[in-house]
């Protein structure tokens, strides 16, 4: 057995599977034996599904032995967020309100994983109902960071971040609402793509914004997030070879006119598009006024709808929840329903200005976050300082999720600074073509 399969993609442990290098029941063992001894891991995993685990990797050693392995990632060991149902295993969300809630099946992305071979380690920690960007969660724990402890791990997939940048897992299974997947995957220096908005069920997972809402992968390529991707979906997995930057046309987006970026963020970006253009990449600079007057629509939009779906449970007993969290739930109940419809109209008009704006481009990027990631007791201590973080986290993402589009975000070759890259709805093969070929100009 060897600790270096802790580190590696999860398309190489399929490809080594795959040759019969190595089995994977004995990977399985040397990840639960890592979460099993490392200090970090009860902040990382809420529960560790170890039979289940072990079930599932002697099904796949078994396929490989006869060659009739159910596809590339079969036999590799994911995480999952603790918001997605898994049959028989208490499913949480993050908060003291769901606690013991134990389904009797599992979420149909968790279906599709399993029907594709993947392994399931376990549920990590998250965000207390999936709703902050910060990833901090005083109610069940808060997953460490990578670059620093002392630093916020970014949410709300906290601990799939985590599961994955620690070496206990080679892949984290997240949400997106506003930024849940990209910002955990910035901060800790993976791959993070939010899929288009309904490509992927939400059947069998604890919603927050149904409207917004989407799983996706956190991992360390983006091969692996084109691989996962396929497997939560069910469809085949799309084609990187050959991807090029050269005569792609990418809008780097002037964010300014939202608010400020911090200078680390800042050259960080300018830093990763210089090997971007070397490359062959074209790039222009824009503000877009589609941008920001759909931001202005976000308070309206995110958190009507979020205590809408949650109030009942909220209600029940909101003494359970931590009091920034409670306190941004409820400010979606200043909304009227008129206020609301009307949101959703003038969204719906700006997300087609939107795509007309950018149809010139290949992509546009940006800082995956406009900050960088901000210090754990400082937050706890100050609960204004809590709440102006958070929205400032969520800044940038929340702009695909406003207007329907798909994202990555990539290690821009600076820790804790992601370089995001977003793309019109429905365009996954060229995005992740895309970040393949940006991905090979930065040499991650």
């Amino acid at each position: 057995m060897s600790d270096t399969w802790l580190w590696m993609t999860a398309a190489d442990l399929g490809r080594a599977f795959e040759a019969g290098e190595i089995d994977p029941r004995e990977v399985t063992e040397v990840y639960l034996s890592a979460i099993e001894s490392h200090p970090q891991a009860p902040g990382i995993y809420a529960r560790v599904t170890a039979d289940r685990a072990r079930a599932e990797a002697d099904a796949a050693a078994a396929r490989a032995r006869a060659g009739l392995r159910h596809g590339p990632l079969d036999g590799v060991p994911v995480s999952w967020k603790d918001l997605f149902d898994t049959a028989g295993t208490a499913t949480e969300a993050g908060s003291a309100l769901l606690a013991g809630r134990v389904p009797e099946r599992d979420a149909a992305v968790l279906a599709h994983a399993g029907r594709a071979g993947l392994v399931c380690l376990g549920k990590t920690h998250l965000t207390e109902l999936a709703f902050s960007g910060i990833g901090i969660n005083p109610v069940t724990a808060t997953p460490p960071n990578i670059n620093d402890p002392e630093l916020a791990p970014g949410g709300s997939s906290s601990g799939a971040a985590a599961s994955v940048a620690f070496g206990l897992a080679a892949a984290g299974i997240g949400s997106d609402t506003g930024g849940s997947i990209r910002v955990p995957s910035s901060w800790n220096d993976l791959v993070g793509l939010k899929p288009t908005h309904g490509l992927l069920s939400l059947e069998g997972v604890v919603q927050l914004c149904p409207r917004f809402d989407t799983p996706g992968p956190l991992c360390r390529s983006v091969e692996d997030a084109a691989l996962l991707l396929a497997a939560l979906s069910g469809a085949p997995a799309p084609d990187l070879a050959g991807a090029s930057l050269d005569g792609a046309s990418l809008l780097v987006l002037d964010t300014a006119g939202i608010g400020p970026t911090a200078d680390g963020q800042a050259r960080a970006l300018e830093a990763a598009l210089d090997p971007l253009r070397a490359a062959g990449a074209r790039t222009e600079r824009a503000a877009l006024a589609s941008v920001a007057e759909a931001m202005a629509l976000a308070p309206c939009i995110f958190a009507a709808e979020a205590y809408g779906t949650c109030r009942e449970v909220i209600e029940a007993r909101p003494e359970l929840m931590f009091a920034p969290v409670l306190d941004r739930f409820r400010s979606g109940e200043a909304f009227s329903a008129p206020d609301y419809v009307a949101a959703w109209q003038k969204l719906d008009r700006l997300r087609a200005e939107y795509l007309a704006e950018t149809a010139g481009f290949d992509a546009v990027v940006l800082p995956t976050t406009p900050n960088l990631a901000p210090n754990v007791e400082a937050l706890l201590a100050d609960h204004a300082l809590f709440m102006r973080e958070n929205l400032m986290t969520l800044r940038n993402t929340r702009i695909g999720n406003l207007m329907g589009l798909c994202a990555l975000s990539l290690p821009s070759g600076t820790p804790g600074c992601g370089l995001m890259v977003m793309a019109a709805p429905g365009s996954e093969s060229r995005l992740l073509r895309l970040g393949a070929a940006i991905e090979a100009a930065l040499g991650a």
